[in-house]
């Protein structure tokens, strides 16, 4: 048993997370990027031991051998299990199938975890599914402003918005209301996270959780936009889910 101490939570007794939370992690030819998430994963307080599913599709040699390179490092540390990927949403199924813990972290390749105790932290929290703040590079951190006040504005209307870079998942609750849906191919996350009630949903405040600006940079910040809106409005009908809308190309 390991004490934590943090500038938001007060003393507290935190048994190993390998026994409260499994990570899943989907991953097409991330290269570098996949092994800097683990990596940060690898410095969370408590983390020894806790079991990293990473549903992988990479066919390019360089993302295979940092892929190898990752559970070759982390092989003391993490309890990394390697399985079949594809687009997210099936990637993310085929992880949470193996899930048997109380948790799971649906967690992105390019996501990372700055902040050593902010699973701790969330875990803290008795909801059933629990997301935090992004910051990125300059200048598309203003972007994640915006979208914090959209998820805000969300919730209210009772369709909670976390983005499936981080989403912490009572597994029971994951379960409930489905899983993860292979067929759909965009907007996936939404289309999950919104089946949440408002009140059984969080947002874990914190600074310290970075992603990858990538996605504004590939398809523009007025088209995310545009986009999420168009997501929201179509949150009833799940054949919009099931296109990928131009996003992959």
């Amino acid at each position: 048993m390991r004490i934590i101490l943090t500038s938001s939570i007060t003393t507290m007794n935190m048994q190993s997370l390998s026994n409260l939370l499994t990570i899943v992690i989907p991953s097409k030819n991330e290269g570098r990027i996949l092994y800097d998430c683990i990596y940060n994963i690898s410095k969370q307080s408590n983390i020894s031991g806790t079991k990293i599913i990473i549903a992988d599709v990479s066919d390019d040699e360089k993302s295979l051998w940092f892929l190898w390179k990752l559970q070759s490092d982390f092989k003391y540390s993490l309890n990394i299990e390697v399985v079949e990927g594809g687009f997210p949403s099936q990637g993310r199924l085929n992880g949470s199938k193996l899930v048997s813990t109380p948790y799971v972290l649906f967690l992105d390749a390019d996501v990372f975890l700055t902040n050593p105790t902010i699973l701790t932290e969330c875990l803290q929290h008795d909801k059933d599914l629990i997301t935090v703040p992004f910051t990125t590079d300059k200048p598309y951190r203003w972007v994640f402003r915006m979208f914090d006040l959209f998820q805000w504005v969300s919730t209210i209307l009772g369709t909670p918005f976390a983005v499936g870079g981080f989403q912490l998942f009572k597994t029971e609750a994951y379960w409930n209301i489905g899983g993860y849906n292979p067929e759909e191919l965009f907007a996936e996350d939404y289309s999950l996270s919104q089946k949440i009630k408002s009140k059984d949903f969080t947002v874990y405040k914190t600074k310290f959780v970075y992603t990858s600006s990538r996605r504004f940079k590939n398809k523009g910040v007025l088209w995310m936009f545009y986009i999420m809106i168009k997501s929201y409005l179509n949150r009833n009908n799940p054949e919009f889910f099931k296109k990928s809308h131009g996003y992959w190309d």
